[in-house]
Parts: structure tokens; C-alpha cells; sequence
């Protein structure tokens, strides 16, 4: 049987020879047709050659197949030439249905095509590794076949104790959870012996009250980020570079669970009229999550850890993220209340400079953050913490960051510290820092300095204020003081690629002073980036000042050399 698989625009994705009487399609790793997407289920539609013809069966009801547009009740057959055969977001055509007997191919040649260029034959390697990838997608189907039957009958033995969840705290509902599911799994007769009864006791647990297989990489301290691209394609990154985990969850219910224990706590919500959010972890590390209808593969979760080890400027040095030179400077800069801007790339490690630059403001001085999901963590005696609040489920209710920007004027803040500004909240931010709020500090996305300036220009005009372009330029070129590069290579490394000053407004244009560079040479032979740390000879104003009024600064940092 040939087999033609299409997506509804009529995009060709492949085709299949099969010789067998009965196969499988859907996402699962037993199906011989094997397809992507939220609305494909794991075991989709049977198709079986029997004595009448061809039949499809629908297996799901929640998941519907089509045949020629029209939804079948149940089984439908026998297929005709050119039905078409609806899937989720595919067009499965069917050709060649009978077996011929003149036709029948030896076991010996190996799987041919009824097509000439289709013919090959595999070799002992070939086999060995097709064998093995069977082996491993059966082994992950048992699992995962235990794994909800344990999971099911978890939930009948609670229902049927009449255990009130609600009543129990986190601690108390793993305690029983975990001895229910231990009872189930031991006192089964027919439980595979090839499976580790303690494994799949912890990953039902995880899964039932925790964040499934994710608790095991969360653990771990050598990872610093976790990507669920779907219930079955989970990576992790491992000292910069991504790889695969072997790990995975159940199914898509169980990974859209694992987001509701963690968004719910925090007053927030994930549903198909709200169907992306931003939240954090207990420990601190944010999450964002993103469901169906808008992630095709299913629900997606990525969590950027926090590390329980507070960073400060001195293992920054140590991992060579920037010079002593440069660290000298942004001490002297944080003290004498400059605002900072901090300009990077997602992952380029913002936030974890921005809390090592935090160490340098005095304890005696009152700090108001403000995030959108709160993931700073000042080691100050005296830090306000606000956060940012999304419309509730009538879509009123919402508090943004540039009303806490607005409020937080009126808390007398030493030091105002914004997460990062995204939007018209940089208004307000650098009016801040314009009307007696020096020291601020925040963060922008940006590949440059000077890029960071284009950006902060753009972020002030979807404030909605009809502001002309030289007011708005005068405003950045008052209220910025310095704007420090964090740049994140291809080889995991992090870097503060450039620290430049803001030193007026000359015509119409920003005038900046670059102070420190990091030069790239190259990459070494593990593959990570090479280069040096240089002073460019500029002197700050801020610090000509300051020697001026007979304060002791180190004017020779600025000499004109590489550092280190």
C-alpha cells in the first residue's frame, strides 16, 4: 500500500510503502504514520485492510478524522481511490490497496517500493540502528502506557478514600500521593519486569504533584535552562549548549498540569482565551509557557533557572565576563548614582549583571524594583518589590509596569530598578531618572549601544505621547549616563562587550564615548571565543569631575591598553 501524506495547503511532507495489514496514524512512537501538532493525538485513526476493502477507524473521539472533508462516525470503508484522509492539520491519501499475489515480495530483498527509485535495501548497520530506534520508541510507549494507567488509578483510589486535596498542604499531598502510587505499582502482578517499578513510581508522582520530568532537571545545578518544545521533546542547556533529554512527559495534559501548579499559585492563568504567560518558579527561575492553539506542537515551556548561588562582580571576573578595570568603574559609577542602562540579547545575562551591580548601591539606600514577572534578587537590607499584574478573566483588572513605575515615584525610592523596559514604561523611566532619581538602573534589548539608543527612542513613542524626535533624543541624552553591552557568543559565554558613556546631544545626534571593549580574536580549540579586554584612553566627565572636587579616583584604568 502506498501511502501520500499532504498538509491541508497541499504542501507534499512524504510517502510511505506498507506491506502490513494494520497500522497506526497520530504522534505516537508506534505509529507507522507518524505526524505532529496539538490536534493529533498520540494513537489518531487505525487504518486495517480487511476482506471488503480498506477501513479507517477513528480511535479518539476528541480528535476527529475526516474522509473527504466529512467527519466519520466510528469506521468508514471501504476507502476508494483519492478519499482523502483528514488528520489534524494533514491529507493522508491511500493507493495500491490489494495485495497481489504475483507481487509478494521475498523477506530475503528487504523492504521494495512498488516504485522503481523508491528500492533499497539495508545493510547490517542500517539495521542494527533502525532496530535499535524501534527498541527505544516501544520502551518509551511502555512507559508511558504505565504511567497514566498508574496515574488513572491514582486518582480512582483518591476518589474513592473521599480525599479532600484542598485540605492537605504541598507536602502532605506528595507524602500521600507517593504512598498510594508506591502501593499500586508494587501490589501489580502484571507490572513489565523490564521497567524499574522506583523509577516510574517517581515519575508518576512528579507528574501528579510536581512539574513531571522537569523536576529532575531542575535539580540538576549545571543546567541553566529547560525547553519543552512538546510532551515528548524536552532539551536542557548544559554550560551554553543545548541538548536533547531522554526524559518526557505522558502527554500534553500532563505538561499543561505541570503549568497550572505553577501559574495558578501566583494569581495567574493559561487557557485558550489567555494562552501564553509569564510566571517563576518558587526558587525564583521564570517560566514562560505558551498552549495550543498558538504552539502546534503542543504546549511549550521554557524556564530560565535561578541560580541559588547569588553572583557577584567578583565571579563575573572570575568567569571573564569582563575586566577589574571595568569592575572598578561600575563600582565608582553605582556610588556616585549614575543611571545605568544594561543593553543586551535575550540570555546575554542582564538581570544576573544587573543584580551584581546591585552590590555596589549602599544599604543605607531604599530600593524599589519593578518587573513584569518578578525574578530580581538584590541582596539589600532594603528592597520594595513590585510586580506587574495581567488582566483577570473578564480582561479588566490588569496593572502594568508603567503604572508601578508611576506609583512607585510616590514610595520614596533611593534607587528605582526596572527589570527591563519593553514599552512605553521608558517614559516614565527616564523621567524619572530626569527629576532627582539618580541611580536608577534597567535594562534594554539591544545589539549595541548605540542600537540601545534607536531602541529607547522607539520604546518612548509607543508611550502614545506625540513627542517630537529632538525632545525625545534631549530627554535620553539628560537622563542616561552609561550604557553597559552584555553580549552572549555561540559558545555559551557571556561577555559586557562595551561600556560607553552618554555625553550630549551634538545637532540631532547622541553623542556617545566608548570607555571600555571587548575585541574578539577568535575561538580556541574547545570552541569557545577568544579575545581581550581594552581600555580606549576616554576619560568620563563624571570622573574628570570628581577629581576636580578632590575625590581620589584612579584615572589610569583609562589608559589606552588591554587590560588583564
Amino acid at each position: 500500500m502506498k501511502i501520500v501524506i499532504q498538509t491541508k495547503k497541499g504542501t507534499n511532507v512524504g510517502k510511505l510503502f506498507c506491506e502490513v495489514d494494520s497500522f497506526f496514524i497520530g504522534k505516537g512512537g508506534a505509529c507507522l504514520v507518524d505526524l505532529t501538532g496539538w490536534r493529533v493525538s498520540r494513537q489518531h485513526a487505525e487504518v486495517r485492510r480487511l476482506p471488503g476493502g480498506v477501513f479507517v477507524r477513528e480511535i479518539d473521539s476528541k480528535y476527529p478524522v475526516h474522509i473527504n472533508s466529512r467527519r466519520i462516525d466510528g469506521e468508514y470503508g471501504p476507502v476508494k481511490k483519492g478519499d482523502s484522509i483528514g488528520v489534524g492539520d494533514y491529507v493522508i491519501f491511500l493507493d495500491d490497496f490489494s495485495i497481489k499475489e504475483e507481487k509478494k515480495i521475498p523477506e530475503s530483498i528487504g523492504y521494495i517500493s512498488s516504485e522503481p527509485e523508491y528500492k533499497f535495501e539495508l545493510d547490517a548497520g542500517e539495521k542494527e540502528s533502525a532496530m535499535a530506534l524501534q527498541a527505544d520508541r516501544d520502551r518509551r510507549e511502555l512507559i508511558r502506557s504505565w504511567k497514566l494507567k498508574i496515574h488513572a488509578s491514582l486518582l480512582k483510589t483518591m476518589d474513592l478514600r473521599r480525599t479532600n486535596i484542598s485540605a492537605f498542604s504541598d507536602q502532605e499531598l506528595r507524602d500521600l500521593s507517593s504512598e498510594i502510587i508506591n502501593e499500586l505499582v508494587n501490589s501489580n502482578q502484571e507490572f513489565p519486569a523490564s521497567l524499574s517499578k522506583k523509577d516510574i513510581a517517581k515519575q508518576v508522582l512528579d507528574e501528579a504533584v510536581g512539574l513531571g520530568p522537569l523536576e529532575e532537571l531542575l535539580e540538576r545545578s549545571d543546567i541553566s535552562e529547560v525547553m519543552v518544545n512538546s510532551c515528548d521533546e524536552i532539551y536542557y542547556e548544559e554550560n551554553g549548549k543545548l541538548i536533547k533529554s531522554e526524559i518526557f512527559f505522558s502527554d500534553d495534559k500532563a505538561v499543561i498540569s505541570a503549568i497550572e501548579r505553577i501559574v495558578t499559585p501566583l494569581g495567574r492563568r493559561i487557557d485558550e482565551s489567555s494562552p501564553m504567560v509569564d510566571a517563576r518558579l518558587k526558587d525564583g527561575s521564570r517560566v514562560n509557557a505558551i498552549i495550543p492553539p498558538l504552539a502546534l506542537k503542543g504546549p511549550t515551556v521554557t524556564i530560565r533557572k535561578f541560580m541559588q548561588e547569588k553572583l557577584k562582580i567578583e565571579h563575573l571576573i572570575e568567569f571573564m565576563s569582563l575586566d577589574k578595570a571595568m569592575a572598578e568603574f561600575l563600582d565608582t559609577a553605582v556610588n556616585q548614582r549614575l543611571n545605568i542602562i544594561i543593553s543586551g540579547g535575550t540570555g546575554s545575562g542582564k538581570t544576573t549583571l544587573l543584580n551584581a551591580l546591585s552590590n555596589y548601591i549602599p544599604d543605607s539606600e531604599r530600593i524599589v524594583t519593578v518587573e513584569d514577572a518578578a525574578e530580581l534578587k538584590l541582596n539589600k537590607p532594603h528592597v520594595v518589590s513590585l510586580e506587574a499584574r495581567p488582566p483577570n478573566q473578564e480582561g479588566s483588572g490588569a496593572v502594568s509596569i508603567r503604572d508601578l513605575v508611576k506609583n512607585c515615584l510616590r514610595m520614596r525610592p533611593d534607587r528605582i530598578v526596572v527589570g527591563e523596559c519593553r514599552s512605553g514604561e521608558a517614559l516614565d523611566m527616564l523621567q524619572a531618572m530626569n527629576t532627582g532619581h539618580d541611580g536608577s538602573l534597567t535594562t534594554v534589548h539591544s545589539n549595541s549601544p548605540r542600537d540601545c539608543i534607536s531602541r529607547l527612542e522607539v520604546l518612548v513613542l509607543m508611550s502614545g505621547m506625540d513627542l517630537p524626535i529632538t525632545a525625545i533624543r534631549e530627554q535620553i541624552a539628560s537622563a542616561v549616563d552609561i550604557i553597559i553591552q552584555q553580549t552572549r557568543f555561540a559558545c555559551g559565554s557571556r561577555k559586557v562587550t562595551s561600556i560607553a558613556e552618554v555625553t550630549g546631544v551634538e545637532g540631532s545626534v547622541i553623542q556617545l564615548s566608548e570607555i571600555f571593549r571587548f575585541s574578539q580574536s577568535g575561538y580556541d580549540e574547545s570552541g569557545r571565543v577568544t579575545g581581550r579586554f581594552e581600555a580606549l584612553g576616554q576619560v568620563p566627565e563624571f570622573y574628570e569631575q570628581l577629581a576636580a572636587r578632590g575625590v581620589a579616583v584612579d584615572l589610569g584604568i583609562f589608559s589606552k591598553r588591554p587590560l588583564g
